[in-house]
């Protein structure tokens, strides 16, 4: 399965056999996808030139977290919401952003895929990936390689937990509720015995 949580914080993840055994996240929460306001993967080249041409540190680390990203193409401070409503009406910026996060989504997907040599089903979660129609369709373009294929008519609709892959497509996919606080309720009972 490659799951694609998608949201102001945003992450896909290759899961075999309910492990997984690769993500786009790193060391950080701000490696990987672009996101409402963090960058997402860099150039290191970038930061070295930045810090040399006099760039502070702190500046540095707080422009990577808080005002890069979504935030920083197409501003409304990340919400796609926002940015999807500019977009539509022919915001040159804000339909920039959204091709730029469908496609770096796009290209995680297929690494993913690759790191567990195909995949059965493609999952989207999170609350860009559960309303965003148009986000999950240029996310899933030119996919079909993989096996992939969106029923235009099922994903326009979906709501809630939905199938909205084509019916004669090999890899399934989906719409899934994210449940966040259902599993942190569980861990907290958990803990607290």
């Amino acid at each position: 399965m490659v799951s694609c949580h998608l949201g102001a914080g945003a992450s896909l993840a290759a899961v075999r056999g309910g492990v997984s055994v690769d993500t786009t996240m790193g060391f950080t929460p701000t490696e990987g996808l672009v996101m409402a306001t963090r960058a997402g993967d860099l150039d290191p080249g970038m930061l070295v030139w930045l810090q040399r041409n006099g760039v502070e540190l702190d500046r540095l680390e707080n422009v990577l977290e808080h005002e890069a990203g979504l935030s920083a193409l197409a501003g409304h401070g990340g919400d796609m919401r926002a940015i999807r409503v500019d977009a539509d009406a022919g915001d040159l910026r804000a339909r920039l952003a959204r091709a730029i996060y469908a496609y770096r989504v796009r290209t995680g997907i297929a690494a993913m895929a690759a790191a567990m040599g195909g995949m059965d089903i493609l999952v989207f979660t999170g609350g860009v990936g559960e309303h965003d129609d148009g986000v999950r369709a240029q996310a899933v373009a030119e996919l079909g390689f993989l096996g992939v294929g969106l029923d235009p008519g099922a994903n326009a609709r979906a709501v809630g937990d939905a199938e909205i892959g084509a019916s004669d497509a090999p890899v399934r996919t989906v719409v899934v509720t994210a449940r966040e606080d259902v599993w942190i309720a569980r861990e907290t009972r958990g803990v607290s015995g």
